[in-house]
């Protein structure tokens, strides 16, 4: 497995605020990245999973609705699927959602989005972890949740033990 870390706003998309919150431009610029690595010859086997955090959890999953079996698992911490409501019931990529168990309104949040989804899914509530999962251990449960599921659905001889 491999990790490509992509900031989906340009510096001048970044200096303003409301941008952070505009999906359809983050899931745009998620699919022009995915379309891009998918045409190199290196890549063009290569499954696809895409991590996304707060905003950027409702733009993948919007951004692998678009890409359709190309993306072959999603994961979500501490995300906004509400923000993209009229993608979730038609997201076809595995997805687990991963909330803090102390932010009650990502959990609800999250628990209505998991009620839509019709494809795989998991719903991880990491139990004393706040908004950004910042407690000690709660990233590296989220990295182990992460690796597994993507192991999972991307190379099944990578899963960790807990």
């Amino acid at each position: 497995m491999a990790t490509l870390l992509i900031d989906l706003l340009t510096e001048k998309e970044d200096a303003a605020y409301e941008n952070s919150f505009d999906i359809d431009l983050l899931a745009g610029h998620l699919v022009s990245v995915t379309n891009h690595i998918k045409k190199m010859p290196i890549f063009q086997h290569v499954k696809i999973g895409y991590f996304g955090a707060d905003t950027g959890a409702a733009a993948a999953l919007k951004a692998s609705v678009q890409m359709g079996n190309i993306v072959h698992a999603v994961v979500s911490r501490g995300g906004r699927p509400n923000l993209t409501k009229e993608n979730i019931a038609v997201v076809k990529s595995p997805t687990l959602l991963i909330v803090g168990g102390l932010d009650n309104d990502l959990i609800e949040f999250n628990l209505w989005a998991y009620n839509l989804l019709q494809c795989e899914k998991k719903l991880e509530v990491v139990e004393g972890a706040s908004h950004l999962l910042e407690e000690p251990g709660k990233l590296e449960e989220v990295a182990r949740l992460t690796v597994n599921w993507f192991a999972k659905h991307l190379h099944p001889d990578a899963l960790l033990k807990p």
